[in-house]
């Protein structure tokens, strides 16, 4: 059985909510209620595959924002390629991601 370990701040996480948006974020904290999450970026369907843009348009994407969990359907460790993708569009440093069957 695989444990999963908590997750650490300034990790990338995924959350799907319970209007369908899905949200790559970095992780802050987490308590009974809420997820905090900064820099977060909604996955968007373009005419060149999965793409990522803003999620709060008037919002500085260096707020925490609190999500509350009774409108989250998951949350999880975003996928290594997904990861180095947002890692490049919130610090403009490219990284190199793991090969990966996730097609962006």
């Amino acid at each position: 059985m695989i444990i999963e370990q908590p997750f650490k701040p300034n990790d990338t996480i995924t959350i799907k909510t319970t209007s369908s948006d899905e949200i790559v974020a970095r992780f802050v904290e987490q308590d009974v209620d809420s997820i905090t999450i900064q820099k977060p970026l909604a996955l968007m369907a373009t005419q060149q595959g999965i793409g990522l843009g803003p999620y709060a348009f008037t919002v500085d994407s260096d707020t925490k924002i609190k999500i509350n969990k009774s409108t989250v359907v998951f949350f999880a460790k975003t996928e290594p390629q997904m990861a180095s993708q947002y890692m490049t569009s919130t610090s403009g440093i490219a990284t190199a991601a793991p090969a990966s069957s996730f097609k962006i």
